[in-house]
């Protein structure tokens, strides 16, 4: 387990350099969930398949990190530091080379696969390793550096996309990452240092497929279900989706039962804890509402707007870097104000700035867009980073794997919910106005128009879950404890 009552004091400027290691790390593989996002054209032509093909791209990234993230709860406890970062820069650079010489979509497809293998093991390490090293009046201002990790990575994949596809050949998506990848793995391999001793422990080997059956069919479903019209799924989405619901709660049974007898594959004592469950709420419905809103972004820009896919990747970079700048700043406010005076202004900011999206039509200034998108992006980071360091603080140190693991999983299938939400919407919408009598143009600005008013619901209840967050209470580690909470500790009040 990585218990940091186990681990060797490390000077300060040890911990900078085994952070700035995973957090980079981190960086390079989450780029790539959604640096294909342009290729898919060019992929279509190249390939000679199919749109709905090609999409799986980048649905199957999605779908794998949704199967391989619930199992990181258990993995991470019985491993080292060392063993798990190899392991997920490994299947990323095997994925990444395989990719880059592929000579069929099969193989690409399979590449993208491994890819996300690696992928869904370095975000859960990446947390895990911050909360057992850094102390808690620090980990705010920690937090704010992996904000640019969790939030700006699959943010600039686009943009990066359309930089890279305008000077060459698709390969370069990942021609360009390799170098990168490869010398951020050697240089860990040198750097890391181990945080903990992993314990031996069982396997429940009837949890492992209900997790990737459930979480896989649900959100393959939900991402289907999204896809409307365009969906060319054997089974109805619905049905693959309800399966999946049925799945992940029978897996949820599994570790209940477990936790009265053996170890669970994935610890959901986890949400005993009031202020983890509010940020996990919290943070699931602003996804679901910020995910729609990425997706319509690009729709509306190139087919109402009508620019190309390469000016709308220019124009979505100043929001990433706006989060990026302003998590460091953000996480220093945290360790000083706490969440609450951060995360209520943040909602609020962003359910606005996404019910102004909802005004957007065919004659919108792509400035006005780009200052609005800005403002999102600020909002979000005054939300994300307090959410996701409060949310973790108030856990035990055997839960930190557990806890990252779930905050992992929910965000994978709250992505798929926001998606087909906004996109059945946004083409229900349009299809009605279509048989109204409008142009193409404009029947897909309604749905759009439509589609974000979604995510500004989302955002109003975003606002409310954010009035319940609460400046947790000191974490276990500050009062000394080792051992599981007891229930008062559990539950106790804000």
């Amino acid at each position: 387990m990585l218990a940091p009552h186990a681990t060797p004091p490390l000077s300060p400027a040890r911990v900078t350099v085994v952070l700035r290691i995973l957090v980079l790390s981190t960086f390079v593989v989450l780029l790539n969930e959604t640096i294909m996002v342009n290729a898919i054209p060019r992929l279509m032509r190249e390939f000679e398949v199919s749109a709905a093909a090609a999409g799986w791209l980048s649905t199957s990234f999605m779908l794998t990190m949704a199967v391989v993230i619930p199992v990181t709860g258990w993995f991470l406890q019985r491993v080292t530091t060392r063993t798990a970062f190899g392991l997920a820069m490994s299947l990323f650079l095997a994925g990444t080379a395989l990719a880059a010489a592929a000579p069929a979509f099969p193989v690409l497809l399979a590449a993208r696969v491994i890819q996300a293998g690696g992928t869904a093991v370095m975000m859960p390490l990446l947390m895990t390793t911050l909360m057992t090293l850094v102390p808690p009046q620090d980990r705010g201002r920690v937090m704010g550096n992996v904000t640019l990790v969790i939030s700006v990575a699959p943010a600039l994949g686009p943009a990066v996309s359309g930089v890279l596809l305008q000077l060459g050949t698709w390969r370069l998506l990942f021609l360009a990452v390799l170098p990168i990848g490869v010398a951020m793995a050697l240089f860990g391999r040198r750097k890391l240092v181990d945080t903990g001793e992993p314990v031996a422990g069982p396997i429940d080997w009837l949890s492992v497929p209900l997790a990737a059956a459930g979480f896989g069919a649900l959100v393959y479903g939900l991402s289907e279900l999204g896809a409307g019209k365009a969906s060319h799924a054997p089974v109805p989405p619905a049905a693959t989706a309800l399966v999946g619901a049925v799945l992940v709660g029978l897996f949820v049974w599994r570790q209940l039962a477990l936790q009265r007898s053996s170890t669970p594959l994935l610890d959901l004592r986890a949400l005993t804890f009031r202020h983890f469950a509010v940020a996990l709420g919290l943070m699931c419905v602003s996804f679901m509402g910020l995910m729609g809103a990425f997706i319509l972004l690009p729709i509306y820009l190139q087919e109402v707007c009508g620019l190309s896919s390469l000016q709308t990747g220019l124009l979505l970079i100043p929001g990433g870097l706006t989060m990026g700048l302003l998590g460091p700043q953000v996480g220093k406010l945290y360790d000083r104000f706490g969440a609450p005076r951060l995360v209520v202004p943040g909602a609020v900011l962003t359910a606005l700035c996404l019910a102004l999206f909802a005004l957007a039509g065919e004659q919108t200034s792509p400035w006005l867009v780009l200052a609005l998108h800005v403002a999102l992006s600020a909002g979000m980071a005054f939300v994300f980073t307090p959410v996701f360091t409060s949310g973790l603080s108030v856990l035990p140190p055997h839960l930190y794997a557990h806890g990252s693991a779930i905050l992992g999983s929910l965000q994978q299938v709250s992505a798929a919910v926001g998606t087909a939400l906004v996109i059945s919407v946004m083409s229900g919408r349009a299809a009605t106005a279509a048989a109204e009598g409008h142009d193409a143009t404009g029947a897909l600005a309604t749905g759009v128009r439509w589609g974000f008013g979604i995510s500004a619901v989302l955002g109003v209840l975003a606002v409310g879950l954010a009035l319940l967050v609460r400046t947790p209470p000191a974490p276990p580690e500050a009062k000394g404890e080792e051992s599981a909470p007891t229930d008062e500790a559990a539950h106790a009040p804000s």
